[in-house]
């Protein structure tokens, strides 16, 4: 058996791009939606059995019809192949009130064949070319669905997840129950997993304590042969057996993916007649997208030349550059933060399919008056601390003074 595991699509992430003249539609959206179509073509070419996308299709609760249309065009051409799909509910496809449908809704109320739309935590026999697969899914899932008023009565916000974490962890043990051992097994989340290894890339949180976070212990069941997750944008392997994988976001969304490798995972399940077990094999399968690139600068005081400067920072990073969401970040003293000439760093950087440029515009420190207030220290003591900053020698500090006092009480005689 040959499933394909993605997650985290994201469709209406239009930042760091334009309007495509030919379609009218945002060239951001086009270049996740050529990662999708490139996943198509392979899962229409490569046999595959299943389809695990393990949630957040969309960047927002109420996604336009725009995004909606292009996703079901992609599903639509899997369900024409006859190839099941399993779409798990993330957090990103909840709508912001109960009773409301999730983004995803619609393909189990028109009946689209051979998609299966996970809303809630169930165990699902999917019926595929090479047999039966059974997939317990973990969708994500609100406090208010897990626990009442009850439960939360007088508790704080970290007995309250503490909560919460049991509850999902009693779900996984229950779907394992209800496994049977002949047939492939498969769990799919959308859940935050604290791993010692966990990598996050583009979806930061404030803290992780301020959502639920499961162990890897309670979510690595020897019950499942493999366990597919969505919710962290960064691709990688939590464990080896069972695997447990994060597929990552299926395109680079933001500078946070900017190092990250994008695409998705391809897992064999196969009999094993020595051990009558089944043996699991997975491979990342990596897609070339728009690529996002920061070129760092960072300028001194003494440069008589700071446009030659970044221009050949600029230029040594040409190819890189071209095609790419390029960040140029200056780091520029104040000194010399107006020897800049805006037409020609863009003109530099017009190759790029989109850039932005940031300056961080570094003052020195200053002197700080100690036990005095600005109203309160004289001209010759301000002379005297400025010169103990600048660690002038006493010799040479004495001399200055002499002159600064004589100016001072003297100015018209100067």
């Amino acid at each position: 058996m040959r499933i394909l595991h993605f997650a985290d699509l994201h469709l209406g992430v239009e930042n760091c791009g334009h309007i495509d003249p030919t379609t009218g539609l945002s060239t951001r959206l086009l270049d996740i939606l050529a990662s999708l179509d490139h996943l198509v073509d392979y899962a229409l070419n490569n046999k595959i059995d299943l389809i695990l996308f393990c949630g957040d299709a969309y960047k927002n609760r109420e996604p336009s019809q725009t995004h909606q249309r292009e996703f079901a065009k992609r599903i639509s051409r899997l369900s024409d192949a006859g190839i099941p799909v399993l779409l798990l509910t993330g957090n990103h496809d909840l709508p912001n009130t109960m009773g409301r449908a999730t983004s995803t809704e619609i393909f189990s109320t028109l009946s689209v064949k051979s998609v299966y739309v996970s809303s809630r935590p169930e165990v699902i026999k999917i019926p595929t070319k090479s047999g039966i697969v059974q997939v317990a899914s973990l969708p994500w899932l609100r406090r208010g669905a897990m626990l009442s008023r009850e439960d939360t009565h007088n508790l704080n916000f970290e007995q309250i997840n503490e909560r919460m974490q049991a509850s999902l962890n009693n779900i996984i043990a229950d779907h394992a129950g209800k496994l049977n051992p002949a047939l492939p097994a498969v769990l799919a989340a959308h859940v935050w997993v604290a791993a010692p290894n966990l990598q996050v890339g583009s979806e930061r949180m404030m803290t992780i304590g301020q959502e639920h976070a499961l162990l890897l212990s309670n979510v690595a069941s020897p019950a499942f042969d493999y366990i597919a997750l969505g919710h962290i944008h960064k691709g990688q392997v939590l464990n080896s057996n069972p695997p447990v994988v994060y597929a990552g976001s299926l395109a680079k969304l933001d500078f946070g993916d900017e190092k990250d490798e994008k695409g998705f995972w391809i897992i064999d399940i196969e009999p094993d007649a020595q051990t009558e077990k089944r043996r699991v094999s997975y491979e990342f399968h990596p897609i070339k997208g728009r690529r996002f690139l920061t070129v760092d600068v960072t300028l001194d005081k003494q440069d008589i030349s700071p446009m030659n400067t970044i221009l050949q920072a600029i230029a040594q990073k040409a190819e890189a550059v071209k095609d790419a969401i390029v960040r140029l970040q200056l780091t520029v003293p104040s000194e010399i933060e107006g020897q800049f000439n805006d037409l020609e760093i863009k003109n530099a950087l017009k190759s790029a399919h989109f850039f932005a440029i940031t300056r961080d515009v570094k003052r020195e420190a200053r002197v700080r008056l100690g036990r005095w207030s600005a109203e309160e220290v004289t001209p010759l003591d301000a002379l005297k601390l400025w010169l103990e900053t600048k660690n002038t020698t006493p010799e040479r500090t004495e001399i200055l003074l002499d002159y600064g006092r004589k100016l001072i009480e003297n100015p018209d005689n100067q």
